[in-house]
């Protein structure tokens, strides 16, 4: 599990049916005192409604991500399971 602050949404005319209205997130994890950038954003699947600026807690476990998505060959890694208060 990692934290992280959405930073936009992602939008596609051609996906894998597995996405077909799922939410998707743009999430930019942070170094461990919060002030830099650590790394590529990633993009996570959201089911609780995060919006820009939100600080979410996200998964990246695979087996979470098929059952949530009730696909076995979703390409998918990343999936948000918590917001920050």
């Amino acid at each position: 599990m990692q934290v992280g602050t959405v930073v936009g949404t992602a939008t596609s005319t051609v996906k894998h049916p597995s996405l077909t209205g799922w939410k998707m997130l743009v999430v930019q994890f942070y170094t461990a005192d919060g002030q830099k950038p650590d790394g590529e954003p990633v993009i996570a699947v959201d089911t609780l409604g995060a919006g820009f600026g939100d600080e979410v807690l996200l998964s990246s476990d695979g087996k979470e991500t098929r059952t949530l998505l009730q696909s076995e060959t979703t390409p998918v890694r990343w999936n948000v399971m918590g917001l920050k208060d």
